[in-house]
């Protein structure tokens, strides 16, 4: 057995070679003595020859060197990007932050959550936070109604757009995991269950919360709030924010100015919502949440905030 000679090395001088002495039809010909070219035509033939298969043989690597095996968005990136991203700057939350909170059915505490932003991820070349949401019933209600619930979301630290989201549902006996990868620039969706167009900056559920907290509520009127879109399994939907007003709230982690906000979900909640979602977010930089009451199948449920650490700044709307 013998090795086969790299194509990369050996073509392009073999091509170089050939290519001068072939007529159109690629034959050799014979030509008379009078009409054979110069030297130095010769010699400016074979590296006219030489340099434009060296361009195409970088060309080509460049492309091939692109595709990295195991992203799904690779091919995309060989195609031409459709439109320029934004770039927003803000300062509500950042790597190390992490929120617990207390679940509460009633007066019973049925569970815990966790909102934590652990790190920073790359997703399809571009740097993003790891934004990972967990909700686990306590063994003391386990019994009754077991939830281990996990959602995660990969924002891009530039848009605050997502890039992935997955969600992976255990309440009970129902069982559900769905993963959507988002191409920004090409706005498309590929998700488990197939592929779909999305509208510009689409976000999913998590990543709407995170970016909601970077916006400027001051200027806006009680009843008034921003519309995003929100996509869920095969469809994006408006999401609307409206602003309820301002209220002092006491709960575990402290006593906080907030403002209160309520997005008006259709699909693709946190839960299986049949009625109002309230969130309560504290009324500075931060505006880290420290309430949600949300009214689900089996009645109420209010998350309270019971401690927090890695904030990006302080707190300057806790009241002490």
């Amino acid at each position: 057995m013998y090795n086969r000679p790299r194509m990369s090395r050996v073509t392009p001088l073999l091509l170089a070679l050939v290519i001068p002495l072939l007529s159109p039809g690629g034959a050799p010909t014979q030509k008379k003595q009078g009409n054979q070219p110069s030297a130095a035509e010769v010699q400016r033939r074979l590296a006219d020859s030489l340099a434009a298969v060296r361009a195409d043989s970088v060309r080509l690597a460049a492309a091939r060197d692109s595709v990295r095996p195991g992203d799904s968005l690779a091919a995309e990136r060989l195609k031409p990007r459709v439109r320029q991203l934004r770039k927003l700057d803000q300062s509500a939350f950042g790597v190390g932050e992490r929120l617990v909170f207390d679940v509460n059915y009633g007066y019973i505490t049925a569970g815990e959550a966790v909102m934590h932003v652990p790190r920073r991820d790359s997703v399809a070349g571009r740097l993003c936070y790891r934004v990972e949401f967990t909700v686990n019933s306590l063994p003391s209600f386990s019994w009754i109604y077991e939830v281990k619930d996990k959602y995660l979301t990969f924002v891009d630290v530039e848009t605050l757009a997502p890039w992935k989201f997955e969600q992976h549902i255990r309440e009970g006996s129902y069982r559900r995991d769905f993963v959507a990868e988002f191409d920004q620039f090409h706005l498309r969706a590929k998700t488990t269950e197939g592929e779909h167009d999305i509208p510009e900056y689409v976000h999913d559920i998590m990543s709407a919360f995170y970016y909601a907290r970077t916006l400027d509520w001051q200027g806006v009127a009680v009843g008034e709030g921003p519309t995003l879109y929100n996509f869920y399994r095969n469809r994006s939907f408006e999401l609307k924010v409206r602003l309820l007003g301002r209220e002092d709230l006491e709960v575990g982690a402290g006593t906080f100015r907030t403002i209160v906000v309520e997005p008006l979900v259709k699909e693709g909640g946190l839960f299986k919502s049949e009625g109002r979602i309230v969130i309560w977010l504290t009324d500075d930089e931060r505006k880290i949440p420290v309430r949600v009451n949300t009214k689900v199948v089996i009645g109420s449920i209010d998350s309270e905030l019971r401690e927090y650490s890695g904030l990006a700044g302080p707190l300057r709307s806790r009241i002490e």
